[in-house]
């Protein structure tokens, strides 16, 4: 319900208007960044967050770098005089309220915690750009490939999440939803857990995952990711989670694509 007086004002505006008369955006967060830069026409947009062109962080990296970056601070954003800033859920509170108190509307996206939210949040951006015809389109289109999912049976494969120090995710999580979605099940989910969770090694050789899901390893090393490289595991196929995993995007769909290799890789490895 927050600044619905904006989101009014942004409504009300004439479904003819020109594209100088659109409202200009600013974005702080990378999952909004890429909703407005799937969305908005060039023009819109004032800037984006310091992560929208970092690959491992955006799916439309290559897209954002045409753009010119914000810093998180309210003053600096301010000057740039948008008329509305996007946000997320996990933009720091603080930094939100000293926008508003600017005088700088703000429209805060929720998490998105299931693929059916995200035709949600690509409407509730076509209404804060005026760009919702342009939204339902692809809100429709993500709705019919969402229509087409079936949950995996009890014979799927099980996988497990296995990030740095034991990081897992289970039931009521996007996560967990592209993996359903692309034919496994989640032994998280399994074991009766929810949201972010975590898995011992002990966990994972007692229950015999047919792969697990881990991150691609930064350069360098860690003792945190040391675990997840364990030499117990040896032998488990893993499937490095990618960008495509992370944010409300079409995207989302290349994410349940990898799933759905590693699920036929598992099957015909039974076979």
């Amino acid at each position: 319900m927050r600044h619905l007086a904006a989101l009014a004002i942004l409504a009300l505006a004439p479904c003819w208007a020109s594209a100088k008369d659109l409202p200009r955006v600013a974005s702080v967060n990378v999952c909004t960044d890429q909703l407005v830069l799937m969305l908005a026409d060039p023009e819109q947009i004032v800037s984006l967050s310091a992560l929208s062109d970092a690959p491992r962080m955006s799916v439309m990296a290559g897209e954002a770098v045409k753009y010119p970056k914000n810093i998180p601070r309210a003053e600096a954003i301010a000057v740039e005089e948008p008329d509305i800033v996007v946000a997320g859920e996990f933009n720091d509170p603080a930094f939100i309220a000293m926008l508003e108190n600017t005088g700088t509307p703000v429209e805060t996206f929720p998490l998105t915690v299931a693929l059916e939210d995200v035709p949600d949040e690509i409407r509730m951006m076509g209404r804060v750009l005026q760009q919702t015809e342009r939204a339902e389109d692809v809100a429709r289109a993500f709705e019919v490939r969402l229509s087409r999912i079936a949950e995996p049976d009890e014979e799927a494969p099980l996988a497990a999440f296995f990030f740095p120090n034991g990081y897992a995710l289970g039931a009521g999580t996007l996560s967990h939803d592209i993996l359903t979605a692309g034919g496994a099940r989640n032994l998280s989910a399994e074991l009766g857990l929810t949201g972010n969770s975590r898995l011992t090694l002990e966990q994972i050789v007692l229950h015999k995952p047919d792969f697990l899901v881990q991150a691609a390893p930064y350069a360098g090393a860690s003792r945190s990711e040391a675990m997840a490289a364990h030499p117990v595991l040896d032998g488990i196929p893993v499937l490095n989670s990618s960008v495509n995993w992370v944010c409300a995007a079409p995207q989302l769909f290349d994410a349940v694509a990898e799933v759905e290799g590693m699920v036929a890789r598992v099957k015909e490895e039974r076979d």
